[in-house]
């Protein structure tokens, strides 16, 4: 019996097997397509909306005279009310928006579990105490209190990733210690809180409502920069993630460090999380709703999971913070009381549709 001797009919056809191939990359190309044109929708969104509510608050503006002081100027009083009131509160809506989704995507991704976020390792939290300590006993400056905040979120960090560290800590107890980080945290702020006096105590109150308008251009430009380093950190790594999310044992057998990555990562993340909260105060569901958002859209593909999770962030911050300012007169709410307001409902919801 000749084993070498194959009939021409048991042979692939090259013409047949091109039909059957070519479906399926058109199929993929149209897939493709459809999420880079909801992307550029997503962004032209963005834009209409950011337009629309510079023109809103108690002094009038139309959109027209809006686009005329951001292209150049026309010298009247809308100009300056535009261009150093209401710009700045939009453009850091924008950009805390941007890096709260960012780092719970990047937290959620590194850990391997859909709660991560800012708000559930402690970060916040840490930042609200460091805030606290600085209004009641070191006397509530402006800088000092940044600062303080700041170092409460890098320590809350820091306590994390030295616990990851030592004792070999897995994601899901990672997540577990910054649940614990939150309680003590919390305890210890209301605890400065009751030592505090009456007007003491507004001001730490204030301060944990979040809040984009504190900031300003330097601020907005310092998070900025950080924002868009950690994401080119992590678009350069988006092949990497999309190896750790299919396990930690397949990420390795790929060549990825996963150890060494699980730890840039996380402190990358942390700085940009602790930046925000110590300019703009806690704000809550953004970094845990927007990543979830992007991955009923556009599936576990890191490619285009982290700008959409980025713009949808962007998005949902800005919109509540226009939602506040649009229910209330004169001023606003805190963004961070409306965020939770609509987070909580939006996660329901998404649980409710069966989301896994």
């Amino acid at each position: 019996m000749n084993f070498f001797n194959v009939s021409n009919n048991s042979l692939p056809a090259p013409l047949s097997s091109d039909i059957s191939i070519r479906p399926l990359t058109s199929a993929f190309l149209d897939e493709v397509r459809k999420k880079r044109n909801l992307f550029l929708l997503l962004l032209l969104s963005t834009a209409g909306l950011g337009i629309w509510a510079v023109s809103q608050g108690t002094y009038e503006i139309t959109p027209l005279q809006v686009l005329r002081a951001l292209f150049g100027g026309s010298g009247q009083p809308s100009d300056i009310v535009v261009l150093n009131i209401r710009l700045p509160r939009i453009v850091a809506a924008l950009v805390a928006g941007w890096g709260l989704s960012l780092s719970g995507l990047s937290i959620q991704s590194l850990l391997k579990n859909p709660l991560g976020s800012p708000s559930t390792l402690g970060i916040s939290q840490g930042a609200a105490f460091g805030a606290a300590l600085s209004i009641v006993i070191f006397g509530g400056q402006v800088l000092s209190v940044t600062a303080f905040a700041f170092a409460g979120a890098m320590a809350a960090t820091a306590i994390i990733l030295l616990l990851a560290r030592l004792k070999r800590l897995s994601p899901e107890a990672v997540i577990l210690a910054g649940v614990a980080l939150s309680s003590l945290f919390a305890s210890a702020t209301t605890l400065i809180q009751y030592l505090a006096s009456e007007t003491q105590l507004a001001l730490v109150v204030f301060w944990t409502f979040g809040d984009v308008a504190r900031s300003g251009w330097r601020e907005i430009g310092l998070l900025t920069v950080s924002v868009s380093l950690v994401s080119l950190f992590f678009l350069f790594r988006r092949w990497d993630l999309n190896a750790l999310a299919s396990g930690e044992e397949c990420a390795r057998g790929l060549g990825v460090n996963v150890d060494k990555i699980r730890m840039q990562g996380m402190i990358a993340t942390s700085l940009v999380a602790a930046l925000v909260t110590a300019f703009h105060g806690v704000i809550a569901f953004v970094g845990l709703l927007a990543p979830h958002m992007a991955r009923r859209i556009v599936g576990a593909d890191h490619r285009m999971l982290l700008p959409f999770s980025s713009v949808i962030g962007a998005l949902l911050l800005l919109s509540a913070d226009t939602l506040g300012r649009i229910l209330v007169g004169s001023g606003s709410l805190p963004v961070g009381v409306i965020t939770s307001f609509m987070g909580a409902p939006l996660f329901l919801w998404l649980l409710v549709r069966g989301y896994r």
